[in-house]
């Protein structure tokens, strides 16, 4: 496993050599200084007058544990291996940029309004958010909007699609037990919410912008009985950030040229993302019509004619001197002559 590891690991480009490169390096320098202090965000630090600004894009790769380099270095092989090929290296540069910033800000803002609601300065100086949680969350994230129908586990069947929030859920239940530290599930929450919305509304791609498709809607991270009441919720906070300007409006384009029914175009929706949902259906069905063949012989044309070859019906020939009855509304002796 470690040769095969260390294998994919040679064979991705230099953007996720370079990340799984700085995580052990800093890992090993943390023997020597405590890089998670200086380099984690902590909210009362990020925030003037001190603004430790470059806290929000080094602590995602700050790790206090070699289980958590482990972690950190697998997430980034999986996002190089998976999401590398249909983005390219700068875009997943980017998404680890974007979603590590995100994570530091949203959770120091979150610290904040926590310290004014509760006084506690143990919020504001004793946490530390680091670490490679957020950029995991936001990998589960883009495989759910790559890949969402894969089964990730066969006993009980679990799909891609379900993973994010199964993760949030696990962690929450995690942090109320109190085995692990508020700033996971922090890490991790906001990990989710900040890649859904960049990759939702802003990344950019060969058709536009974002991806407005329906299967990555907001109310599919839930379970289809809380669907319409976070879809109602999310549809009212998506026309308020729409008219503050933060997101933009849904656009539909209607193609009226075409050469059969009028098609409508979501801006988003990659044609390799229906073309690889036509081929998950077509595997499906050919499966199932192999089941089916499997499960029932179809006899032979050859085999039923050398069976009832003896059993032919015959059609008696009428006796000499025996006319044969004509149709009593037709008779064709007296039928006109041409």
């Amino acid at each position: 496993a470690h040769q095969h590891f260390l294998a994919v690991l040679a064979s991705t480009s230099v953007v996720v050599k370079s990340i799984c490169a700085t995580v052990v390096l800093l890992y090993l320098l943390s023997f020597a200084v405590d890089t998670v202090a200086s380099l984690g965000v902590t909210p009362g630090f990020l925030f003037p007058p001190n603004f430790w600004i470059w806290t929000l894009v080094s602590h995602g790769v700050v790790e206090k544990h070699a289980w958590d380099v482990a972690v950190s270095l697998v997430t980034v092989v999986v996002a190089g291996r998976l999401l590398e090929p249909l983005w390219g290296a700068l875009e997943l540069l980017i998404f680890f940029a974007v979603v590590n910033i995100s994570v530091g800000i949203l959770a120091a803002f979150s610290y904040l309004l926590t310290y004014v609601a509760t006084f506690n300065l143990a919020y504001l100086f004793n946490i530390q958010i680091q670490g490679v949680l957020g950029f995991l969350a936001g990998v589960m994230v883009a495989l759910k909007q790559t890949m969402g129908d894969s089964i990730v586990l066969k006993v009980p069947q679990v799909r891609m699609k379900v993973v994010p929030m199964l993760l949030l859920l696990i962690l929450a239940i995690l942090r109320l037990t109190t085995l692990i530290e508020s700033n996971m599930l922090a890490s991790y929450g906001f990990g989710v919410l900040s890649s859904w919305v960049y990759l939702r509304f802003y990344q950019r791609h060969s058709r536009g912008r974002g991806d407005m498709s329906d299967h990555f809607a907001f109310a599919t991270f839930f379970p289809e009985i809380l669907q319409p009441v976070v879809g109602l919720v999310a549809n009212l906070v998506h026309g308020i950030l729409v008219k503050v300007r933060i997101c933009r409006k849904t656009v539909k384009r209607y193609d009226v040229g075409a050469p059969s029914s009028i098609t409508i175009s979501l801006p988003g929706t990659d044609p390799q993302d229906a073309e690889r949902r036509r081929q998950l259906a077509l595997k499906a069905l050919n499966e199932r019509l192999q089941r089916v063949d499997d499960q029932s012989s179809w006899p032979s044309m050859e085999d039923e004619e050398e069976e009832g070859g003896s059993n032919k019906p015959t059609i008696p020939l009428p006796e000499k001197g025996v006319t044969s009855q004509e149709s009593s509304l037709i008779s064709f002796h007296d039928a006109p002559q041409l």
